[in-house]
């Protein structure tokens, strides 16, 4: 077994410049994690790597609009200034959405029963069909749309404060609703 000397390799790369593997362990050894990241921090800074940022040189804006966020307001912050919010708004936003999403498509059934029913021309037994049908349809859907809303605003319950609660809809009273104020032809 031949004798290597791995002293005079690690002279070597010394007087190149480069660092062996074990110098960079031992530098960092029993240093806290927060020192480790702020000395890499401040190598790429002397490197120059931070000067051609976008915003260099600009005031930071830092409003506060959110007293309770606390500890995460920076991440809400930087949410807020790329158009995203927590998961909770955005589920929020979601449930009300499709909540206007589906009184919209009633509307428009309303709307076409009313013309029906004005109309000085009786309508045809075909459009009297097809109005029964589009009405039937649309009220399976309608409240396979509030049941899931209901397990959507339960899931936005479990993950808000109280103050943030949804209460729940009322589907059979909604259904019910909607039966009388669009009855079929």
């Amino acid at each position: 077994m031949d004798f290597k000397d791995y002293r005079a390799s690690n002279a070597a790369s010394e007087n190149t410049g480069e660092q062996s593997p074990t110098y960079k362990a031992a530098r960092y050894r029993g240093k806290r994690f927060q020192d480790y990241i702020e000395e890499i921090i401040q190598e790429a800074t002397e490197r120059g790597e931070f000067d051609n940022l976008a915003g260099m040189g600009k005031p930071l804006n830092l409003d506060d609009d959110n007293p309770y966020a606390g500890e995460k307001a920076a991440g809400y912050r930087l949410l807020k200034n790329n158009g995203y919010a927590p998961p909770e708004i955005e589920l929020l936003k979601e449930i009300r959405r499709e909540r206007a999403r589906a009184e919209q498509k009633l509307e428009r059934l309303r709307a076409r029963g009313e013309a029906l029913r004005r109309r000085t021309v009786a309508p045809f037994e075909s459009e009297k069909h097809a109005y029964n049908a589009a009405v039937e349809k649309a009220l399976r859907e309608y409240e396979g749309q509030l049941r899931e809303l209901n397990r959507e605003i339960l899931t936005l319950n479990l993950s808000v404060p109280p103050s943030m609660h949804l209460p729940m809809i009322e589907v059979e009273k909604l259904v019910r609703d909607f039966r009388e104020s669009c009855p079929v032809l």
